[in-house]
């Protein structure tokens, strides 16, 4: 049987520099060490973090209680005034968002500042969604993830569209392309579009739908609530209907895998390679 793994699989650049930042807070060990929320959608790697004196903050109220250290931001980033209240609070803050996301940041602020209205392509609610969303302006800028809302859209001004940098992008050119043709008044206003996908994630999904068109079944490793990693599940699953969504070989049902002479591996952003290999080593070794 032929296995083939996706050699864009893994950690992605803002992932990895991320979880190094944590890795250098543990190594110099000058107080406690905490993430303003996971510090990667990984459940493998934050419960490894965890057991290493990691704690995890999820809501900034928790500062009141907890003894002063250091702070990393999450790849994903987060908003202005929460970075100012970890520190107005007395606490060390390592910036560790990814720089593809903090450049969104700037264009956001920037186009704001020149009085367009801000769309962003990409999942209401995501961590990275809500902290590009604190750059602009309340009122001004929107947040549209499917079909239905861009064609619901209201085009009221000169309009710049901005990416989630792990969105898909056949969709994001979808979208775009709607909101490209809308109107106001009967007069055309320009619509700036930034495509901020991350280079690195446009080539995971490219690569992984090569595999999945030669694959009979496809494996695609990552947290449950990775972003990226569904996303290259929903790619998996239009190409090649036999696809399962894993965090570890513990969640691998070999059975499904019967009869397949060609199977393939891929990952999101947030899998560290230890976990990519178990799950190909079991591969191998049950069939």
């Amino acid at each position: 049987m032929k296995v083939l793994v996706a050699k864009t699989a893994g950690f992605g650049f803002g992932v990895r520099r991320a979880v190094e930042a944590v890795e250098r807070e543990l190594t110099e060990k000058k107080g406690p060490i905490y993430t303003y929320g996971p510090i990667i959608h990984n459940e493998e790697v934050v419960r490894d973090l965890s057991e290493r004196g990691v704690g995890v903050v999820n809501d900034l109220s928790e500062l009141l209680t907890l003894p002063k250290g250091t702070i990393v931001l999450r790849s994903h980033g987060v908003s202005r005034a929460d970075a100012e209240e970890m520190k107005k609070a007395g606490f060390t803050v390592v910036d560790a968002a990814c720089p593809f996301v903090k450049r969104i940041h700037e264009l956001v602020s920037r186009y704001t500042e020149e009085g367009f209205d801000v769309i962003i392509i990409g999942n209401a609610g995501h961590p990275e969604v809500e902290a590009i969303r604190s750059y602009g302006e309340e009122g001004r800028i929107f947040v549209i993830g499917d079909e239905e809302e861009a064609r619901g859209f209201v085009l009221r001004k000169k309009t710049v569209v901005v990416a989630q940098t792990t969105a898909s992008l056949t969709k994001f050119k979808d979208l775009v392309e709607i909101i490209q043709k809308k109107e106001y008044d009967g007069k055309g206003y320009g619509v700036v579009v930034e495509n901020t996908i991350c280079s690195a994630t446009k080539e995971r999904q490219e690569e992984t739908a090569r595999i999945a068109l030669d694959a009979d079944a496809m494996i695609v490793i990552g947290g449950a609530q990775s972003s990226n990693t569904r996303k290259l599940f929903e790619i998996c699953k239009e190409l090649c209907p036999n696809s399962h969504y894993i965090q570890t070989k513990r969640d691998l049902h070999v059975h499904l895998l019967r009869n397949c002479d060609c199977i393939g591996i891929t990952a999101g952003a947030s899998t560290p390679t230890n976990i990519i290999e178990e799950v190909q080593k079991h591969v191998r070794n049950e069939f």
